[in-house]
């Protein structure tokens, strides 16, 4: 098979078995690339995590279009981002043909409320892969930044600018003491 066909067809594969997407997404493709495929290791893909969620748009979307681009720059990028994106527009267009005729099932509703738990749980599981990796100091601060976010109202756009603009300078000043 080729690369970029192997490539859409483990994010296609992605894109079927995942519902919820954004957070519910991301511990399936970690599992994709680092243990299935072991296309890239386990610290780029929290990097390329990371600059998924600072970049506008949904995470899922995000991480397959920086994953693909990693692997083969613009047409890896491409090809994943294709990959993830048509079997939610396949299976949202077979819903909206036949919606109007199943909305009131009963066996669909249960259905949708036995699936909430599960996604709910896949959300939580890429936050305890980050956990793993942190060390103490910095799971406190990212306990405070989530409770200064959800009380005091400040939008994460201010506190990702200053984040990064920290983490710029505590580069800066240890760049510094090496050099002396």
């Amino acid at each position: 098979m080729g690369k970029y066909r192997e490539l859409f067809a483990s994010f296609f594969k992605i894109g079927i078995f995942t519902f919820g997407g954004g957070y519910a997404m991301v511990s399936i493709i970690q599992r994709e690339v680092i243990d299935s495929r072991g296309w890239i290791k386990e610290r780029e893909f929290l990097d390329l995590l990371t600059l998924a969620q600072s970049a506008p748009g949904p995470i899922s979307l995000n991480t397959a279009v920086f994953v693909g681009y990693k692997m083969y720059g613009y047409r890896g990028a491409v090809t994943a981002l294709a990959g993830v994106v048509l079997p939610s527009f396949i299976i949202m267009l077979l819903i909206a043909s036949f919606f109007t005729q199943i909305r009131h099932n009963e066996v669909i509703d249960a259905a949708f409320k036995g699936i909430r738990p599960v996604v709910v749980a896949l959300m939580f599981a890429p936050i305890i892969g980050f956990v793993k990796g942190m060390r103490s100091y910095a799971i406190a601060i990212a306990i405070a930044i989530s409770l200064i976010i959800w009380y005091v109202g400040i939008s994460p756009v201010y506190i990702l600018f200053a984040g990064g603009i920290i983490g710029v300078l505590l580069a800066a000043l240890r760049g510094k003491e090496v050099e002396r």
